[in-house]
Parts: C-alpha cells; sequence; structure tokens
C-alpha cells in the first residue's frame, strides 16, 4: 500500500515533564517514510545477524548491557523527566533491564531443535527453529527501560533484527535503549522509530503493514492491542499482546496478615500503581477483613505522596493529569453506590496520595476497570469460593496472588483463579527475565520470557534427509 509521509523529514515534537510542565524531551517525528527506512534498515542488517554463531550474537548482546549500565545517569533524568518517575523505579528499572539482556545473551545457546522419530525407513526428521526477520515491538512508558528493553532483547537473540517503536510519552528513555545497543550491534540490527502523538495510528500501521515485518510485540492497553491485533491479522502476522490487567489479591482467612498488608502496599502503589500487574483488587475473607483494613489503613497512610526529585517519599508523581481525573471518577463512583474510603485526599497536580477504597462491590466501575494509579479496591467475600468468584469476575487475566499458610490450599485457589501468572503468599507485581511473562483472556496472548520468548520469537521448520532409496505407490 502507498502511504504519504505523515510529518517533514526534518520535523519534531516535545514531550513535557509532568510535575513542571517544562520541556523534558524534543525528538524527531517521524515520517512514514522514516518508519519505512528504519524496516529497510533492519531488514538489509538480517542476513548478517541471523547468520552470526551463538556465540557472537552473545558476546555482542553483553557488550550491550555494559553500554546500557554505562547510560544510568542518562536513563535516570530522562524517566524523571519525561514521566515523573522517583529515581529508584529508573534504577530497578535499568536492573531488571540490564537481566533481560544477559538472559536473552544466554538464550542464543538455546534456541535448538530436536530430531523426531520418523515412521519412514531412513528418514531424518528434525524440528529446528530459525529466526524470521525483522520484529516490530511497540513499548509502553510505565517501565520503559523494562519493556523497552524486553520488546527487542530476546528476538535479537535469536537472530532477528528489530524495530522499536517508541512510547510518545518517554521518547528519549526509549532511544537510548537504542543508543547502547547499536554500540554494541551491528549497524541496522536495532532501528528506533519517535513519533509525535497525533502520527501514532499512522505510523504504527504502515510498520505492521510493511511486508518485511513478519512479527509484533505490543505491551499496553487492551483497547490498542485489540487494533494491533486486527492490523496483524489483515496480514496474517502473529502478534505478542501483552495488555490490561485487574490483578486480584486474595487474603484468606488463614493468611498471615501483616506479610498480607506489606504486600498488597508494595503491588498497589508501586511506580503509583501503573503497572500491568499492579494490585487493583483485594479479596479479603469477611472473617479477617476488619483486622486487615485497619493494619492496612495504617501501612498506607505512612506511605505519603512527593515530588519524585527530591526522593523523600514512596509515593511520586503520575504521568498526567488525565491519570488524576481517571483515578478520582472511579473513586466517586464507587463512593456515590456505597463503598467506604479508607485512605485518600486531594491530588496536588499529577501528586496524587494513594487511595484505598472498602466494600467494593462488582456493581462499581473501581471493581471492573483498570484504574493504572494509585487507588486499590477492597472487595469483602463470603468464603474461599466467593473469593475465587470475584477474583474470575473480570474480563482481564494477567496477574494475580493468593495469600495463605496452607501452601496446599494455595496451589487448590490459584489453580483455580483464570490468569496467566499466579503467586501464592508474592505479590502481584512480579516480573524475573527467565519466566513466561504474559497474560489470558482480554490481557493478552504470548508469552515474554526465557525459553517461551525462543518459541515467540523463531519460526519452527520440520525438515528432513532421506537417507534410503524411497517406495511409492505410483
Amino acid at each position: 500500500m502507498e502511504t504519504q509521509p505523515s510529518a517533514p523529514r526534518d520535523a519534531v515534537f516535545e514531550r513535557r515533564n509532568p510535575l513542571t510542565g517544562e520541556v523534558a524531551t524534543t525528538v524527531k517525528a517521524a515520517s512514514v517514510e522514516d518508519a519505512q527506512a528504519a524496516v529497510a534498515a533492519a531488514a538489509a542488517a538480517f542476513p548478517a545477524w541471523s547468520a552470526l554463531g551463538p556465540n557472537a550474537r552473545r558476546a555482542a548482546l553483553m557488550k550491550a548491557v555494559i553500554a546500557l549500565e554505562a547510560r544510568t545517569d542518562q536513563f535516570i533524568d530522562a524517566m524523571m523527566g519525561e514521566i515523573g518517575a522517583t529515581e529508584g523505579w529508573a534504577r530497578f528499572n535499568l536492573m531488571l533491564a540490564a537481566s533481560m539482556i544477559r538472559e536473552a545473551a544466554a538464550l542464543t545457546m538455546q534456541v535448538a531443535g530436536e530430531v523426531i522419530p520418523s515412521d519412514r525407513p531412513g528418514c531424518i526428521a528434525m524440528a529446528l527453529r530459525e529466526p524470521v526477520g525483522v520484529l516490530l515491538g511497540i513499548a509502553p512508558w510505565n517501565a520503559p527501560i523494562i519493556l523497552g528493553v524486553r520488546a527487542v532483547a530476546t528476538p535479537l537473540a535469536c537472530g532477528n533484527t528489530v524495530v522499536l517503536k517508541a512510547s510518545e510519552q518517554c521518547p528519549r528513555t526509549h532511544t537510548l535503549i537504542g543508543e547502547a545497543f547499536n554500540e554494541a550491534l551491528p549497524e541496522g540490527a536495532i532501528s528506533i522509530v519517535t513519533n509525535a502523538p497525533a502520527d501514532a495510528a499512522e505510523i504504527v500501521g504502515a510498520l505492521i503493514d510493511h511486508p518485511e515485518v513478519k512479527r509484533i510485540n505490543f505491551t499496553g492497553s487492551t483497547h490498542v492491542g485489540k487494533i494491533i491485533a486486527r492490523r496483524a491479522a489483515e496480514h496474517l502476522k502473529p502478534a505478542l499482546l501483552e495488555l490490561g490487567g485487574k490483578a486480584p489479591l486474595i487474603v484468606l482467612d488463614d493468611a498471615d496478615l501483616d506479610e498480607a498488608v506489606k504486600t498488597a502496599a508494595f503491588g498497589a502503589f508501586m511506580n503509583q500503581g501503573q503497572i500491568c500487574m499492579s494490585t487493583e483488587r483485594i479479596i479479603v475473607l469477611d472473617a479477617v477483613a476488619d483486622e486487615f483494613n485497619r493494619r492496612f489503613k495504617e501501612k498506607v497512610e505512612s506511605m505519603p505522596v512527593g515530588d519524585p526529585r527530591e526522593g523523600k517519599t514512596p509515593l511520586g508523581a503520575v504521568v498526567d493529569q488525565k491519570t488524576v481525573d481517571w483515578v478520582r471518577e472511579l473513586v466517586n463512583d464507587a463512593i456515590a453506590n456505597g463503598a467506604e474510603q479508607l485512605v485518600g485526599g486531594e491530588a496536588n497536580g499529577v501528586l496524587m496520595p494513594a487511595h484505598v477504597i472498602d466494600r467494593v462491590t462488582p456493581e462499581m466501575r473501581l471493581f471492573r476497570e483498570e484504574s493504572f494509579g494509585p487507588v486499590v479496591g477492597v472487595i469483602r467475600a463470603r468464603d474461599e469460593a466467593h473469593a475465587v468468584e470475584l477474583a474470575n469476575d473480570t474480563e482481564y487475566g494477567l496477574s494475580a496472588a493468593v495469600f495463605t499458610r496452607d501452601t496446599a490450599r494455595g496451589l487448590r485457589v490459584a489453580k483455580l483463579i483464570k490468569s496467566g501468572i499466579c503467586h501464592i503468599n508474592g505479590p502481584t507485581v512480579h516480573d524475573e527475565a527467565q519466566m513466561p511473562f504474559g497474560g489470558v483472556k482480554a490481557s493478552g496472548y504470548g508469552r515474554f520470557g526465557g525459553r517461551a520468548g525462543i518459541d515467540a520469537f523463531t519460526e519452527l521448520r520440520w525438515i528432513t534427509i532421506e537417507t534410503q532409496p524411497g517406495h511409492y505407490p505410483i
């Protein structure tokens, strides 16, 4: 399909600091022509990169780790300026992202196949995993180093080349990822596309449509994920989608309440609740609900919000005023329908305090709609079966958790929860580079991480070798 350039070749756009309103970053506003050129560069680099042996790709990726960590101060400045992140969140992003590249480097030796027994005499049958070509990664702003690196590291390890479509809300952060990889990898192996917000749909559409793009991975909202899935399906291109969540944390009547309280506070309010795995619903059995709430209220009240640039408070800024308005809308709806606010307060611009809303019911929007902000609902359950029913009463299915002192009981409940991830006596917010990460239902499909990532970013081929003369019926 022919598409006209969406912006002049020298166009730029600005990303402003959500806290101060000052310009944080000025970067190139790519046109459709620029996006197509990025794909062409990746396609040109693919034959040589895919032909490298696994040790050579591993060595290059390990150099990329060093280059990434060498930019620590730049990453911190970029994340604080573009999305109002705390320094601690930026450093955690960098730490886990570096781990993901190391894991990807280790995977180069695991892109393996197998010999399959054949019923045909003298036939050697093999299943081989091969790189597919150019992959498109689309990463979000909320954990920008982690999710930007996750979009490209394993695809590169498998021998693919990649185009990373940067988030319009953190273009400098994602550009730094490209700089680090480009310092270590051959020219064209990775390209970064930064575009103005108004051009996002056109740029993404052009990238998906490009015949040299063979697969797509996207992390972001379910709404946008569905659009990307439909566009990819028009070309029969596989897509790995990690989308929204409404993670439940179940507190059973035999739970260690102190452990559940501190874990729930972390899961609900780390990065101001702006994580796909954030604990959005705490489902507590009636028998322990009042005591849990007493302890949880005390814990959350000890977690103030403040200027992330000063680094003196556990909670910092949310990404924009729209987030504040959205959370307030969900809270107001819940209270108007009978819920009780245990903790909360007015926001100062994008500095919004933690909110805990008790007696949330399935009829309230806060029960169903992803908040992606500093609020968590407490839902009271009659018994274990009711708790599982409430946990599954959602379109989403990314992460979940259950707290109990009885491990066998916890495993039984975990198996009943419909989610891609479930943790027993641990937080819903938990990610490691080697784990199969992804969801079910409206949280998407496919898995990042470890050997699951190899499956996602390679093509499985069946190849045979005949070693004896053939005998055929005609």
